[in-house]
């Protein structure tokens, strides 16, 4: 007979990964299983957890030309190194004896997990059926692991990308996002206003730039601004410097973490956003049209593509377009089929989405262990000789989900300390513009 035990497995990297495993948690127990939640951060040997995650931030923040060489390079090679393969090994151990004996079902949120899960599915030592929950609507080679037995994704254009990226069984069946994020009426829409101290008669622009608050949020809450589309609405997750800056230049309404994210996107009439991430599932759960603007490299630049390419998402490549496409989403024909695209995309979610085909996974037991791959088309690789601290900052480097990865390290730590260096930081050469919730 099966457990009832579910693990899940993520990344306390931004807030998107533990968002959608703290989601799925909610509902796998709802449905009468019992979750067991680990980060694997915390599972990493040496305590190395919090360097993967603060090498990931230094790069997003001060180095954003050298993130995305990486994750351009990873990509084409269609995964991780050695270095990267050999520190997500090191893990394990630790990953297999944190599940309870009792586990029937394991769930990664997180492409760094899924390596690890998958390695064991293989090696006959989890007998559990391991499951990828796709948090992203573009798929990273990374985010697809030899092993796992099935893919969920939220849409037909991540489906695809997995399926390219060499995933057997891929299922679509709709995002997760908290029930709070609903559409509202006029009266609701009113009391968030009021709540917030936000003005009752203008269209607001939400802008969010992940709970790290990072990208050029200053430069477009700015053109927000000066457009006079919509009054900028700011959320700068734990930066709270950056709220002050916003204040500095003017920006009215600009505040740090927000615990009432859905009452503020009730408030709100449009959504900016750089990353692509949770917030924008948010969004769509919530009605609210979305507008992808000045990505960050990497990740936000492919998630703003597949999410144009699917409909949610109109993604502003030219910044001479940002008030006609403000003005259209938020009281046009594009707003409306927008809002009408994002809430299609949970009308199957909410009864039979993620956590319902997880359940079905857990209750049809133990599958066959998957056969061993063969060989993989992949790019060309550098043979790496480095370090476990320059693997792991690597690690936290090269991906926009702060996946394991490498990618020419040498070259990667001279590109880091020149962009650190003070004369080229003062030209504003290799400077990341300025940089919540996910």
């Amino acid at each position: 007979m099966c457990s009832d035990r579910v693990a899940i497995v993520s990344a306390s990297v931004g807030a998107g990964h533990d968002g959608a495993a703290a989601e799925l948690e909610r509902r796998l127990t709802a449905d009468g299983l019992v979750v067991d939640r680990h980060d694997l951060l915390d599972l990493l040997p040496a305590g190395l957890g919090r360097a993967v995650r603060d090498g990931y931030h230094r790069m997003l923040v001060r180095a954003p030309w050298a993130y995305q060489r990486l994750y351009t390079g990873t990509e084409r090679a269609g995964g991780s190194g050695p270095a990267a393969r050999a520190l997500l090994r090191a893990a394990e151990d630790r990953v297999l004896r944190a599940l309870h004996p009792g586990t029937g079902t394991v769930v990664s949120t997180y492409p760094g997990a899924s390596r690890v899960l998958g390695n064991l599915r293989l090696a006959g030592r989890l007998t559990a059926p391991v499951v990828t929950y796709l948090t992203d609507f573009s798929v990273h080679p990374l985010w697809v692991a030899d092993g796992v037995d099935v893919h969920l994704a939220a849409h037909a254009v991540p489906a695809a990308q997995a399926r390219a990226a060499g995933a057997r069984d891929v299922r679509v069946c709709g995002p997760v996002a908290d029930p709070r994020f609903r559409p509202c009426g006029t009266p609701e829409r009113d009391r968030a206003r009021a709540g917030f101290g936000l003005p009752y008669d203008a269209p607001l622009a939400l802008l969010v730039a992940g709970s790290w608050g990072v990208g050029p949020v200053r430069q477009v809450a700015r053109e927000l601004r000066d457009c006079g589309a919509a009054v900028p609405v700011v959320v700068c997750g734990r930066n709270e410097a950056l709220a002050r800056q916003l204040a500095a230049d003017g920006i009215e309404h600009a505040y740090g973490w927000v615990d009432d994210m859905p009452g503020l996107m009730h408030a709100a009439d449009v959504l900016v956003q750089n990353a692509g991430g949770l917030t924008s599932l948010e969004a769509f759960a919530a009605g609210l049209p979305v507008a992808s603007y000045r990505c960050i490299p990497g990740h936000g630049l492919t998630n703003a593509a597949a999410l144009d390419e699917a409909g949610v998402a109109a993604w502003i490549r030219d910044p001479a377009d940002l008030k006609s496409v403000l003005c259209d989403l938020v009281d046009g024909s594009l707003g409306r089929q927008q809002r009408a695209a994002g809430l299609d995309l949970f009308a199957r979610s909410a009864h039979d989405g993620p956590a319902a085909e997880i359940a079905r996974v857990h209750r049809s037991g133990p599958p066959p262990l998957p056969a061993q791959p063969g060989a993989r088309r992949r790019g060309r690789r550098r043979r790496l000789a480095v370090t476990g601290t320059v693997a792991c900052a690597v690690w936290a480097c090269a991906v926009g989900t702060g996946v394991a990865t490498t990618y020419d390290p040498p070259a990667l730590l001279h590109a880091l300390g020149h962009s650190l260096d003070p004369d080229r930081l003062a030209t504003g050469h290799g400077h990341a513009p300025e940089g919540r919730h996910s």
